[in-house]
């Protein structure tokens, strides 16, 4: 039986859980209900089939946070502060490691891990060790993403550091601004429809695959959480994809019930 004491009463598990997720999410809100989705279901397919075999998290949905990629260009506060703020609220309730689902929340990482006392799981270094893994025959990755993940370099980076190609659309370019408002656009964005994926932002994710191929990519990676969703949505298409979000399902539940080890802040 594992214990979580961060509480005034200790938290008792009995179903094997050896850690306790937190969840920074809100950022924006679909960004965490999808993550909890993906546990879900990736527990299920692991055997769960009761409420009790699935582990203990806690979430912290704090939708108050500036946008990322906005923060990212000056035009909004800098999102630091309010990162380690809510990562200490989770903290000290007792987590041992914090999930972020937000793709471009990472461009502010290695400022606020070091004002915390539990590891980050960092997104684009797992998801880019995903991809050697299991397609070890794939050497362009398309990236699909926000431009602040983009001006970043975030998977850029993360690929070319276990050898892979990155291609992405150029920042200002068609193709990219068409991606920016598959998530932003006010009417008809990913992030302004909720749960509902419109047959506009459908249509731009469709062509920006094909644009992805076209360049010489053999496979995309959905770097933002709304167009994991929204690719979600879609069959058919020219390439095969993969969602961090899956993979951070997957090293999460690994983490809890302790198939895998944090050791010096990742994940062994």
């Amino acid at each position: 039986m594992s214990t979580f004491s961060g509480f005034s009463n200790p938290i008792h598990h009995t179903q094997g859980q050896m850690a306790m997720p937190g969840i920074l999410g809100g950022l924006g809100p679909l960004a965490h209900i999808e993550f909890e989705r993906r546990l879900l279901a990736k527990n299920s397919e692991r055997g769960a089939c009761r409420d009790q075999d699935h582990p203990i998290w806690l979430l912290m949905s704090a939708s108050n946070i500036p946008d990322r990629t906005l923060s990212l260009s000056g035009q909004v506060e800098d999102c630091t502060p309010w990162l380690v703020r809510y990562a200490r609220l989770l903290e000290r309730a007792g987590v041992n490691f914090l999930v972020v689902p937000c793709n471009t929340a990472h461009a502010f990482y290695d400022r606020v891990q070091p004002q915390i006392d539990i590891p980050w799981l960092h997104l684009m270094k797992y998801t880019s060790q995903h991809i050697v893994e299991t397609y070890p025959q794939v050497k362009r990755v398309g990236i699909l993403a926000t431009d602040g993940t983009l001006r970043t370099e975030l998977y850029t980076q993360s690929l070319l550091e276990v050898g892979l190609t990155p291609v992405a659309p150029p920042l200002n370019s068609a193709m990219q601004k068409q991606v920016m408002q598959a998530i932003y656009h006010p009417e008809w964005g990913i992030k302004a429809a909720g749960i509902w994926i419109s047959e506009p932002t459908l249509e731009v994710l469709r062509q920006s695959v094909i644009w992805m191929k076209k360049q010489g990519a053999e496979l995309i990676i959905a770097g933002c959480t709304e167009l994991s969703v929204g690719l979600a949505r879609l069959e058919n298409l020219p390439l095969p994809w993969v969602d961090p979000l899956d993979v951070a399902a997957d090293v999460t539940l690994d983490l809890a019930f302790g198939t895998r080890k944090l050791r010096s802040g990742v994940a062994a």
